[in-house]
């Protein structure tokens, strides 16, 4: 585990069922309950149909990498012991347009520089994993999943 990173605020009303969600393990995305559309990150607003009605849909977590970066110091203290490494620019498959950023382990209690970002490739598909880095945050990660297991 990462000591010292920056954690996001989980009790705010427009995300907290994601945080709740992940504290699960489970993956949700806001659906507008007028036109269906999901989105990320969670907002007030529809921007598809303007709507302020939604819902929260749970998803399969499986996705693809659409891009990447290899991240290298200069970077938060926290991290700055871990680097090089990368981090994804994951495609939902429920909906491309959809794209979570997220770091990428070699299993569900990897460490965020475990993975070979030489080895990393855009069109790879992932899956979602939540590592619990508080009491009241999980954070999602990706891994890799054979090709024939996607």
């Amino acid at each position: 585990m990462i000591e010292g990173i920056p954690l996001p605020v989980t009790d705010d009303p427009r995300d907290q069922p994601f945080w709740e969600a992940a504290l699960r393990g489970e993956l949700v995305l806001q659906r507008c309950a007028h036109c269906g559309r999901c989105r990320f990150p969670p907002r007030p607003m529809c921007p598809r149909c303007q709507s302020f009605e939604h819902e929260w849909r749970a998803v399969s977590g499986r996705g693809r990498i659409w891009s990447f970066a290899v991240l290298h110091p200069p970077l938060l203290p926290a991290f700055a012991k871990f680097a090089p490494y990368p981090v994804i620019l994951v495609e939902l498959e429920e909906d491309p347009s959809l794209r979570m950023v997220g770091n990428l382990v070699p299993g569900p209690e990897g460490e965020i520089h475990q993975v070979d970002p030489r080895g990393v490739q855009i069109g790879a598909p992932v899956r979602v994993v939540f590592q619990k880095v508080a009491e009241d945050v999980a954070l999602p990660r990706w891994v890799l999943v054979e090709p024939e297991a996607a």
